[in-house]
């Protein structure tokens, strides 16, 4: 066996969750926890300017919530696989991501990477060309909140089903089970509202959720967008982003999706030890995310260059 390639199966090695690993993920919770108090203090008692950054502190605080609840999904944050749904419920509740359903979906997705089946809990069509519109369509993503509402009301009826693919029964009572919480979540803000404490609900919550409906768009753009996504080898069809520290903090090493992809149960602080290899033998690479945000906007600008000759032909050929 080649250098090139003992390097390459480094990727694809498996490994279990240490302790250390645990404590790290634990860790990386407190943090959460504490900026979002922070976050809520300063949106609750501050004045304008800084109930604004209490505001927008919680909408980051809550996209990176879903981040790791993305680890939770692998069950690669805790040695005792039983705490991983409570863990990534609660995670995933300010923004209602429903983790039993997003976990059925997101292994899907590790799954049918590269083929027709493969589908994405918060849906981009990477295979799309890419345009302004496509990305503004995606970044305020106007069918999400109404897609959980959906799931919501069937749940509460007891109709809900998976139609992405196969689902385990008892999986499909905890799809359900969980947005039947989402329901009282949300009857629970009314009823805060109503008696008094609209303001809170609106700061601490409402506002926050629709801005960070964008935020989280554009972390998860990157992982397989202008790739090869006709490939089903993760050296072509995902993007790898070596990143600063608060990147790679913010988006729980999210950055490191070629790495994740090759080996989806690793715990994600232990990424970035297989980053090099990643970096050499990976097609899609970037060194930062305004790097790749650059791309995104070179690209975006040449489909609109190309759009308007191919209009201004078909104008002259009429």
């Amino acid at each position: 066996m080649s250098t090139g390639s003992t390097a390459v199966k480094t990727l694809f090695e498996r490994t279990r969750v240490s302790r250390n690993d645990e404590l790290v993920f634990v860790a990386k919770l407190g943090v959460a926890l504490l900026l979002s108090c922070l976050g809520g203090f300063l949106a609750l008692t501050s004045g304008p300017l800084g109930a604004s950054v209490g505001v927008l502190l919680l909408a980051a605080m809550y996209t990176h919530m879903v981040e790791l609840q993305h680890q939770c999904l692998h069950h690669s944050a805790f040695r005792r696989s039983s705490l991983h749904r409570p863990v990534g419920f609660l995670l995933g509740l300010p923004l209602l991501s429903a983790y039993s359903h997003y976990r059925v979906q997101h292994l899907q997705h590790h799954k049918y990477l590269g083929t027709p089946d493969d589908s994405e809990f918060f849906g981009f069509d990477t295979r799309a060309p890419l345009t302004w519109g496509a990305l503004l369509r995606g970044a305020l993503s106007p069918a999400r909140l109404g897609q959980v509402a959906v799931n919501v009301l069937k749940s509460c009826r007891g109709t809900w089903t998976y139609t992405m693919g196969q689902i385990a029964d008892k999986s499909r009572r905890q799809v359900i089970a969980e947005y039947r919480a989402f329901a009282l979540w949300v009857v629970g803000a009314v009823v805060l509202s109503l008696a008094g404490f609209g303001h809170a609900v609106l700061v601490l919550w409402v506002v926050p959720l629709l801005l960070s409906i964008p935020v989280h768009f554009f972390l998860e753009l990157p992982e397989h967008v202008l790739c090869d996504n006709d490939s089903t080898d993760v050296l072509l069809n995902t993007r790898t982003i070596s990143g600063s520290w608060f990147s790679q903090w913010f988006t729980n090493g999210n950055n490191f999706h070629v790495e994740h992809h090759a080996s989806m149960v690793v715990p994600i602080n232990r990424l970035q030890e297989r980053h090099p290899v990643a970096k050499e033998y990976a097609t899609h690479t970037d060194d930062s995310y305004v790097t790749f945000y650059a791309k995104i906007m070179r690209e975006a600008n040449r489909n609109r260059r190309q759009r308007r000759a191919l209009g201004t032909a078909v104008e002259a050929d009429s």
